[in-house]
This record gives C-alpha cells, sequence and structure tokens, in this order.
C-alpha cells in the first residue's frame, strides 16, 4: 500500500506523522530528547556568554566610560569658564567702579573749575560794575556842586523876575544878593 493515498504504513518501525502526534507532546517535553536539548543549550549559552563577555560588554562599557569621561571633561570646563567669568565679572566690576570714581572726581573738578571761573568772572564784572558805579556818583557829585554853585544865581535871576512882575520895577543886584542869602 502506498502511504500517500492514505492506507495505513507498513510495520517498518518508523513513527509516522500520525503516530508522533498520537504521542501527546511536544519534543521539548520528552525526556527522551533532554540530553541533546541540554547539550545545545549549553553550547548556545556559552557562545552568548561568550559573545557578551568579549565583544558586547567591553563595548557597552568602554561607551560608558566614554561618556563619564566626557561628561567629567565637560564638567571640568564648565567650572572653568564659571571661575573665568566670574573672575571677568569681578574684573568688570572693579573696572566700573573705578570709572565711576574717576567720572565723580572728574565732575567734582570740573564742577569747582566752572565755579572759580564763574566766581572769578563775577569778581571782574563786580569790579567793572563798581568802577562803572564810582564813575557816575562822581560825575552825578560834580553835577550837583555846578547845580548848587548856579542856585544862588538862578534863585536871585527867578527873584529878580517876580519882584518885576510883581512890583513892576526892577529890583537891585544888593537887594537880590541879600535876598539870597538869607
Amino acid at each position: 500500500m502506498n502511504p500517500e493515498d492514505g492506507a495505513a504504513p507498513a510495520a517498518t518501525g518508523e513513527p509516522t506523522a500520525a503516530t508522533e502526534h498520537a504521542s501527546g507532546g511536544l519534543p521539548q517535553f520528552d525526556v527522551a530528547t533532554w540530553p541533546g536539548q541540554i547539550a545545545w543549550f549549553l553550547i548556545l549559552f556559552l557562545l552568548v556568554f561568550l559573545t557578551m563577555k568579549k565583544v558586547i560588554v567591553p563595548r557597552i562599557g568602554g561607551a560608558i566610560e566614554g561618556r563619564d569621561a566626557k561628561i567629567e571633561g565637560d564638567i571640568a570646563d564648565a567650572r572653568r569658564m564659571k571661575t573665568e567669568a566670574d573672575a571677568a565679572a569681578a574684573a568688570g566690576a572693579a573696572e566700573l567702579s573705578s570709572a565711576r570714581a574717576n567720572a565723580q572726581k572728574l565732575a567734582t573738578e570740573a564742577r569747582a573749575k566752572a565755579q572759580g571761573e564763574l566766581a572769578a568772572r563775577l569778581a571782574e564784572e563786580e569790579a567793572k560794575l563798581a568802577a562803572t558805579t564810582a564813575v557816575a556818583e562822581a560825575g552825578i557829585a560834580k553835577a550837583r556842586e555846578s547845580a548848587m554853585a548856579n542856585v544862588a544865581t538862578i534863585g536871585a535871576e527867578t527873584a529878580g523876575l517876580i519882584v518885576e512882575r510883581l512890583t513892576g520895577s526892577k529890583a537891585s543886584a544888593a537887594e537880590l544878593k541879600t535876598a539870597g542869602n538869607a
């Protein structure tokens, strides 16, 4: 009979698909195949373990060490840069303080110089004004003296005119002089 026809196989001792299926289990659970499975498991485990130990773990460890070294280097650079920045900030603050002190000193000196120049100019103008005032007062005094000198003459002339109008006759010079001294 032909096994392809669906007829029963000859009793040759070979398991068929039907008998394997009928044995009721997976080959992993067949105790007869365990020694081979354990051997292959140990071989594969040993290969994976050696591959991990010799190739993968050193690469990962190297990458981790490299990353740690880079992080440490970056942190050291950052600390160095922070120190430099702090030093630069302190130097800048010192320069700013010095510049402010210089500016205040220059402003004080300029203010003092301007006040000195203003005081000198004010004194000069006051001196000119005092000189002009003295000249004007001298002119006024001279004009007053001149006017006072002529007051007696003007008074006498005015008295003579008044007498002439009131009386119709002219007053004599002696009478006018006596009236001016009174």
